[in-house]
């Protein structure tokens, strides 16, 4: 039931047009501008900046406060308290879990941690030098080759199962995308460790011998994992939600969802800091840089400063700044020329007068970039670790659109090309 209406007068149209307006629990009021297709107008809104696809409970953004809710709560809160999986349970079902929900949850994610023996035979169709999420592109969409049991999109249980396959697999997926790039056999994941002890496990362990999982890396990874886990209808999430809304299964939407997260614009920002710090190249370059970045007519830019959504800051990026500081601290990294040059960026845009008036302030994206080197993680795996994150809020949209009911999604244009004319004959 719309809480207000708003009236629309348009030249050439007799009397206005009445349009419902709705108010969420949080945010903005929304117009609703569906009655306009009778009267043979569409809106027009380039990058939907201000459209609302669809209704969603998962997710909340306040750019201008610097807020982020899942399910209501502080993400700042969920990264104090919480861990990874905890906050994928609340994504996928609305509110936190009981001890025992908790407990049943992730003893079923861990069982469902390996994947099928002949999937190791699909990476050997992949080039030695293939970008991981490539790879991430290929074998995800794949998954649903060999886990066709559950693809029922309109079975509530087929749903879950897929939900559990995808959080639990991702991990096993996205460490044997690094092992086959380097030559080393695939790990298979332990269901005694944590679920980010796993994936660090099996990332850098070997068969040679046992791999001790640092508890300060393995809770910098869980963090990581949570402040990436959704962020409201991204390019990627809305991604998720299109080719969803065509009824395609799961795994191809996921992996729709992993080929828009590759884009540099979207996924590769915490890959475009290292890119970056690897330009500068020294400290003593750094002052060049900044004067560049201050001057509008270069086309340098400081990556992993400001945010698109948080014009304020981005209250993911305090989580960040202290795990950063507390894996630093843990591996004793001094030396590494790379991290000096973040550290002091990191100073400087605290604290220089032009980052501060402008709201250019240290997103996740650059403190992530530094956590994720100074573990060792390569630059091209960045990504990959981002939509390992991210498919808990992917697959939570992707079963939100479908216990709902839905239509395909079906965007609308501005015409702007010739108008019909005839093909031209002798």
């Amino acid at each position: 039931m719309a809480d207000k209406k708003a009236r629309l007068t348009v030249d050439g149209l007799e009397g206005e047009i009445e349009l419902p307006v709705y108010s969420g629990t949080e945010g903005p009021d929304v117009i609703d501008v569906r009655p306009l297709t009778g009267q043979g107008l569409f809106t027009y809104d380039p990058g939907f900046v201000s459209t609302a696809a669809c209704e969603s409970k998962l997710t909340y953004i306040d750019g201008e406060k610097g807020i982020l809710l899942h399910g209501g709560y502080p993400i700042e809160q969920l990264a104090q308290h919480s861990d990874y999986l905890e906050v994928c349970y609340l994504l996928l079902n609305g509110e936190l879990p009981t001890p025992e929900q908790k407990e049943k949850f992730n003893n079923t994610v861990t069982n469902h941690t390996m994947v099928h023996e002949q999937l190791s035979q699909f990476f050997k169709g992949f080039r030695r030098d293939a970008h991981p999420m490539a790879i991430m592109c290929g074998v995800v969409g794949a998954l649903s080759a060999f886990y066709h049991d559950s693809l029922d999109i309109n079975d509530a249980h087929h749903r879950e199962v897929c939900a559990y396959r995808l959080i639990a697999k991702m991990p096993t997926l996205a460490a044997m995308c690094y092992k086959y790039s380097i030559g080393q056999p695939f790990m298979y994941p332990q269901n005694e460790l944590s679920y980010a002890e796993n994936f660090l496990r099996m990332m850098f362990g070997t068969p040679c011998g046992d791999y001790k999982v640092s508890p300060t890396l393995a809770r910098a990874m869980d963090k990581i994992f949570i402040l990436h886990a959704d962020h409201e209808q991204n390019a990627s999430t809305s991604t998720v939600r299109l080719a969803g809304s065509s009824g395609a299964n799961p795994f191809a939407c996921i992996a729709a969802g992993i080929a828009a997260l590759w884009g540099p614009a979207h996924g590769g920002a915490n890959e475009a800091v290292l890119v970056m710090l690897n330009e500068i190249g020294d400290e003593a370059n750094i002052p060049e840089f900044i004067d560049r970045a201050k001057d509008p007519e270069d086309p340098f830019r400081l990556m992993g400063f400001g945010h698109r959504v948080y014009r304020n800051f981005d209250p993911r990026a305090k989580v960040m700044k202290k795990t950063c500081d507390e894996v630093l601290a843990e591996l004793g990294i001094e030396n590494d020329p790379l991290l000096k040059i973040a550290k002091r960026l990191e100073q400087i845009a605290l604290e220089d007068d032009y980052f501060v008036q402008r709201k250019l302030y240290p997103n996740v994206d650059f403190y992530s970039g530094i956590i994720l080197k100074a573990i060792g993680i390569p630059t091209n795996m960045f990504t990959v670790i981002f939509a390992l994150s991210r498919t808990i809020g992917w697959i939570s949209h992707w079963n939100e659109f479908h216990s709902s009911p839905n239509k395909i999604g079906r965007p609308r244009q501005l015409y702007t090309g010739p108008k019909l004319r005839d093909y031209p004959t002798k």
